[in-house]
């Protein structure tokens, strides 16, 4: 499987906002729209604010596989749902996105930490 190298993890890292393009049924691209994105270690992640029902993330669940831009860096990805250690890894992007975003109105943060946003959670991993 491919691994995000430093520099990639790092310039996203460093980004405000991620454009996601899920695949779709015909193989071509659907819209690119930003989202929030944060890092685990060697690991990124996005969530849908808006919960499952986001048309981005439906997409994204159907075939699993996109594109993403973010700090220079385009990449093809796996999207991966999040299961095994729900809750500890939930908790530990709570506070990643908390940290990360700050500086932001904490209504606004506190979407992006909803129960709802936090079951639309998605593991990127490059292809």
């Amino acid at each position: 499987m491919a691994a995000w190298t430093r520099d990639e993890l790092g310039r996203i890292d460093e980004s405000d906002e991620m454009e996601i393009a899920p695949t779709l049924g015909d193989g071509s691209l659907r819209k690119p729209v930003p989202v929030w994105v944060v890092r685990d270690g060697d690991e990124l992640y996005v969530r849908a604010v808006n919960g499952p029902g986001a048309a981005w993330f439906r997409a994204a669940t159907r075939r699993h596989e996109g594109h993403v831009e973010a700090g220079g860096v385009a990449k093809d990805v796996i999207f991966e749902n999040v299961d095994g250690d729900t809750e500890r890894i939930q908790d530990t992007l709570d506070a990643a996105y908390q940290a990360k975003y700050a500086r932001y109105p904490s209504d606004i943060v506190g979407s992006v930490i909803s129960g709802e946003a936090r079951s639309a959670t998605l593991k990127l991993v490059p292809r």
